[in-house]
């Protein structure tokens, strides 16, 4: 792969929210996990955990739990029902419709020092192991989206999975192979966002 190669796979990422109904191979999943393990990190204290939610009842499990906490965030800040209840839908269907849930955790016992600053270097990395799976997946001709749902719900995403105390929620990843052609990006100019000194 040249340099020009590379640099035209990492700019055709998109966010691709509908999926055909096509299973993925779990070797192409553990592939994409792999990937993902070689994230960098803080102090290389890899603090990523990786939930692949392929159960039905998990599923509905975890969209209910989201779903249930954003509507009632959305009812306490004033929402018209109507954009509740579409909202819900649409959340509960894009869960139920992708071939593979993905859910990006956060150990929140592999930290050095309880201070601020590493607790940001803990989360980042965790991100960067995020998007590894994003630039993972498409490699392996899967489209994706990042959904940050978790982060407003996180107690009750672990109480649906079950998942250990210390397994903090970050995001969530849907992924598959898309059913919709992506929008293009917008771009701000790059004079907008960056200087050199």
């Amino acid at each position: 792969m040249t340099n020009t190669d590379l640099h035209d796979f990492l700019r055709s990422r998109r966010s691709v929210r509908r999926f055909i109904a096509d299973p993925i191979p779990d070797s192409v999943i553990e592939r994409v996990l792999a990937t993902a393990a070689f994230a960098p990190s803080a102090h290389n204290l890899q603090p990523w955990r990786f939930v692949v939610v392929k159960n039905p009842e998990a599923r509905t499990r975890l969209g209910t739990a989201l779903t249930t906490k954003m509507c009632a965030d959305m009812q306490a800040d004033g929402a018209p029902t109507s954009e509740i209840e579409s909202r819900a839908s649409r959340s509960l269907r894009r869960i139920d419709e992708a071939p593979a849930l993905i859910l990006l955790c956060r150990d929140v016992t592999t930290i050095r020092v309880n201070t601020p600053e590493e607790m940001v270097m803990n989360i980042q990395s965790t991100a960067l192991a995020g998007m590894n799976i994003l630039l993972a997946a498409r490699a392996e001709g899967l489209d994706a989206n990042w959904i940050c749902w978790p982060l407003y719900a996180k107690e009750e995403t672990r109480a649906a999975l079950d998942l250990p105390e210390t397994w903090e929620p970050q995001a969530m990843l849907i992924a598959g192979y898309a059913d919709e052609e992506p929008k293009e990006k917008e771009l701000k100019p790059l004079n907008k966002i960056s200087v050199y000194l």
